[in-house]
């Protein structure tokens, strides 16, 4: 069975959604509902064409987990996704902030060949602008080994390592303060009750909301390369 562009966002998601922090879960219908942007009814429509093609397992109540062949044109995707937004960034001076929507268009068009080629001009990335980590060739997707910067310990030496949002102002913002992906910094003092927190950036001290501190996950810099 030939997978549509959709039929392959929705393994992609699944498979994002459920290896995020690193340790594989069920992915429930309504959290691939929220980040397709999609119907409940649709979600169900699209889960059951995938279930009879083989590339995922639905149970009730519990949620949806994918089969080998799901992981694989996943994970296909996936680096198709990621080699084109660095393509973009690295080699035609996009911005961060430009790249996820217009990878999306890009991504269910180009041919394996091209990207591959998009690979080679960007000097094979091991992960996306955004900080993901970019799947091999072959289907293995690296471990990235980092934390919520809510968790840090302060005074500790850090790297961005992940950045979960493709909100253009957040990550315009990000930018303009230097909190982008392998960026050096401390967080200095956290304040109770869920209010900003002191960073040490370039020399600099900056302030962020605990809204933003969300998105950010980070690594000790000894950590930083995957493994």
């Amino acid at each position: 069975m030939a997978l549509t562009s959709a039929m392959q966002d929705y393994l992609a998601e699944a498979y994002r959604l459920a290896n995020y922090h690193g340790e594989q879960q069920p992915v429930t219908t309504s959290a691939l509902a929220d980040v397709l942007g999609v119907s409940a009814p649709a979600v169900t429509r699209m889960v059951q064409r995938l279930k009879d093609a083989g590339y995922l397992v639905h149970e009730p109540y519990r949620g949806v987990a994918l089969t080998v062949d799901g992981e694989r044109e996943a994970l296909k995707s996936i680096r198709r996704h990621r080699l084109v937004e660095r393509f973009l960034t690295d080699v035609m001076a996009f911005g961060w902030h430009e790249v996820h929507d217009a990878a999306d268009s890009l991504g269910a068009v180009v041919s394996e060949t091209v990207v591959e080629r998009m690979a080679d001009l960007a000097g094979h990335p091991a992960r996306c602008p955004h900080g993901e980590p970019i799947p091999s060739a072959d289907g293995v997707m690296p471990i990235v080994r980092d934390f919520p910067l809510i968790e840090a310990t302060p005074n500790v030496p850090l790297k961005v390592s992940r950045v979960n949002s493709h909100d253009a102002e957040k990550l315009r913002y990000l930018d303009s303060l230097g909190m982008v992906t392998g960026a050096d910094f401390k967080l200095i003092e956290r304040a109770p009750f869920n209010g900003p927190l002191k960073l040490l950036i370039r020399g600099d001290t900056h302030f962020i909301g605990h809204e933003l501190a969300r998105v950010l996950r980070v690594c000790l810099p000894e950590d930083f390369d995957l493994a």
